[in-house]
């Protein structure tokens, strides 16, 4: 079956890679471009990837349908970027100094309109896309169909994950996307397509151009003058750091100087700075009388600009030795000690990766965090950190995190309403002079617990879900039953496949669990997060290869196996990888995160080859993937590692549900079909 779309264009074995391409590159870029120009986002951790999901899973469930949309699945996209740009998400700023908590927002539209027109638009731009991928299956064998669409997957993975190592603006990801639409539409294009593709590159390249705005691996970054001679660095529309000269920040900011007040009788031979930024706090450091500095940054674009525009130039100084890295990383690996270690206001505002609860700086506070700085740290060293915590909660939180650490109170000075806080301990009480020895102020800052690798949420107060997430939870799930309901038919019909529901729920929580899991052993970092997607796909189609040339055991085995791995999972310690050193820690993590998801694709063929393409089954199994990615916010209240345990329990209840279906081996000519990311 030919296209007449593309006759003597590209053949139908390069269509199907480049749609694959496309629909994972679109993913891509959707999570990163509305996560850093919709503030509401920050809040929703995997809400765009779950508009994603189900658009695929709808544009495959519509596969045979009369109406194709895939022609104007460009034409969506540009109108998406048109809404988002005619009614923006902004912050009203209070105070010059301020570091994002929480601010006001202020928006053209209320929340309960913007936050469903995107997840619907989005849904929307993805089935269409999909429709394309799935149309175009019927052209090959099942296997070669998909090992195809998983070499564009994984094109597209690389792709984007390349351009944001280069700092690529929107517009570089709008030319591949426009480019790679025309020539899956050419010979036949219309002209309202090309419209729609220079439209969104020109809306791209309008704010790719903006003054001063540029572009991260992590950020939207807006650098601009204010008032009293500052310069200030906004990201993803939030007000973030201040550059300022160094008699500009002693009069304007003397609590960052309150560290070395607190210091008595160090050297500061070495110090390590986590959150360097644009190298204001470095230059601090170097006025104190610092012999030398390790400045520790996670974003390159923030370093550029300090390197660029800070008065000081304290990064050009030969006494500081920079380190783009993650903090906790970079702890993990030292093997400096420090007579200071200071966490320099480390608050990143940004979300890892679209599909985990994770902030880039989660790691760095928890217990182990604290405990691997203090293993850093020189006989009289010194341990600080500083930033606007807003709530005495917040304080208490990690203040107690400290004193289980140090095994005595910490000092805490204050400042201004927004609750700015130094916190500064030492190896020995002796290590600090400190006029104000913390203190629980009343009963509720005692409950507060310090958090720990597995419950890293360090701004939620107690182990609960949040009842805004639960509404949008609920939401979500409501709409999806809806679209799926349209597309594959009465819910009830879907009784049968109740085991597809439940591998669905399940593939989904393994996939944020081996997010959270490299964030931990390697750093919250986009090469890390683009490296597990990466590993993902490899694992699918490491499946997809075995399942066609190997004779397999029975699927009850298979599920024998699935079960030991995730126990496996289970029963690692992190501490103990994390003790490893970098080459066996990457071979043991690939092994205990990346087994299941191979052998639960091998155990998802078997089943899904009893149904072939039945819309129903499908549709039973998105559903179920919808429900565990809204599942993964569980992880609030058990933690990440008993996320496991629902995994097994859900594959559980697969196996259950599905028993009578084990009975066959797995044919060479098995179907699978895919995810977001490619699993099943």
């Amino acid at each position: 079956m030919r296209f007449s779309l593309l006759n003597g264009v590209i053949s139908e074995k390069w269509r199907l890679v480049l749609l694959s391409f496309l629909m994972l590159f679109v993913e891509l870029a959707l999570i990163r471009w509305l996560g850093s120009v919709v503030l509401y986002l920050s809040y929703f951790s995997n809400f765009v990837l779950l508009g994603s999901f189900l658009g695929i899973g709808l544009g495959f469930l519509r596969a045979k349908a009369r109406i194709d949309l895939f022609p104007w699945a460009g034409i969506a996209l540009a109108l998406l970027v048109a809404f988002i740009r005619i009614f923006p998400v902004t912050v009203e700023r209070t105070g010059s100094q301020l570091i994002y908590f929480g601010p006001v927002v202020r928006s053209a539209l209320p929340i309960w309109v913007i936050l469903p027109v995107i997840f619907l638009v989005v849904a929307l731009v993805m089935s269409s896309i999909a429709q394309g991928v799935a149309r175009t299956f019927a052209s090959f064998e099942p296997l070669e169909a998909y090992r195809l669409d998983i070499l564009g997957s994984l094109a597209g993975v690389v792709t984007f994950s390349a351009l944001s190592f280069l700092s690529a603006p929107p517009l570089a990801w709008g030319i591949v996307v426009a480019v790679t639409f025309l020539v899956l539409y050419a010979p036949a294009l219309r002209l309202i397509q090309i419209v729609a593709a220079l439209g969104l590159v020109v809306m791209l390249a309008r704010e790719t151009f903006s003054a001063g705005d540029s572009w991260s691996p992590y950020y939207k970054i807006s650098v601009f003058p204010v008032p009293g001679g500052l310069t200030e660095i906004n990201v993803n529309g939030v007000p973030h750091q201040t550059i300022e000269s160094l008699v500009q920040r002693k009069a304007l900011e003397p609590m960052y100087f309150v560290p070395y007040k607190r210091l008595r009788s160090n050297p500061l031979r070495n110090v390590l700075i986590i959150g360097a930024g644009n190298g204001g706090d470095v230059a601090v450091a170097l006025a104190a009388g610092a012999k030398h500095v390790d400045a520790v940054e996670i974003d390159p674009r923030i370093y550029q600009i300090g390197t660029q525009i800070e008065p000081d130039h304290p990064y050009q100084d030969p006494r500081v030795t920079v380190h783009i890295d993650d903090g906790r990383a970079f702890l993990q690996k030292t093997q400096t000690h420090y007579d200071l270690i200071l966490l320099a206001l480390p608050d990143s505002i940004v979300l890892v990766s679209g599909q985990s609860s994770l902030r880039l700086e989660s790691y760095l506070f928890t217990l182990q965090a604290m405990q691997t700085a203090r293993a850093h740290l020189n006989a009289e060293g010194v341990f600080a950190m500083y930033n606007y915590y807003r709530e005495n909660w917040l304080i208490a939180r990690l203040a107690k995190t400290l004193q289980v650490t140090y095994g005595h109170a910490p000092c805490v000075d204050t400042f201004g309403a927004w609750r700015f806080a130094v916190l500064t301990e030492g190896l020995s009480e002796n290590s600090v002079t400190c006029p104000t020895v913390w203190q629980p102020q009343n009963v509720s800052d005692s409950d507060v617990m310090p958090t720990d690798d597995d419950h890293p949420f360090l701004y939620l107060r107690s182990r609960s879900i949040p009842p805004m997430y639960l509404l949008t939870m609920s939401l979500i799930l409501l709409v999806s039953l809806v679209l799926i309901r349209s597309a594959a038919g009465p819910l009830t019909q879907m009784r049968g496949y109740l085991d597809l529901f439940f591998m669905g729920a399940a593939f989904l929580l393994l996939e944020t669990k081996n997010v959270v899991q490299f964030a931990l052993l390697f750093g919250t970092t986009w090469f890390v997060n683009a490296l597990v997607f990466f590993g993902i796909l490899v694992a699918v189609l490491a499946a997809i290869e075995v399942a066609r040339r190997v004779q397999l055991p029975r699927t009850g085995w298979l599920y024998v196996l699935l079960f030991a791995t995730l126990a496996l999972g289970w029963a690692v310690d992190p501490q103990a990888l994390l003790a490893l050193s970098t080459p066996l820690r990457f071979v043991a993590a690939v092994g205990v995160a990346f087994a299941p998801i191979f052998l639960a694709n091998l155990v998802f063929a078997d089943r899904f080859r009893d149904v072939g393409s039945s819309t129903t089954a499908f549709g039973a199994n998105l559903l179920g993937s919808m429900v565990g990615g809204l599942l993964e916010y569980s992880s609030l209240i058990l933690g990440y590692r008993d996320l496991l345990l629902v995994v097994a329990l859900l594959y559980g209840l697969a196996f259950f549900f599905g028993r009578v279906h084990l009975g066959a081996r797995v044919p060479e000519n098995v179907q699978l079909t895919t995810s977001p990311l490619g699993g099943a």
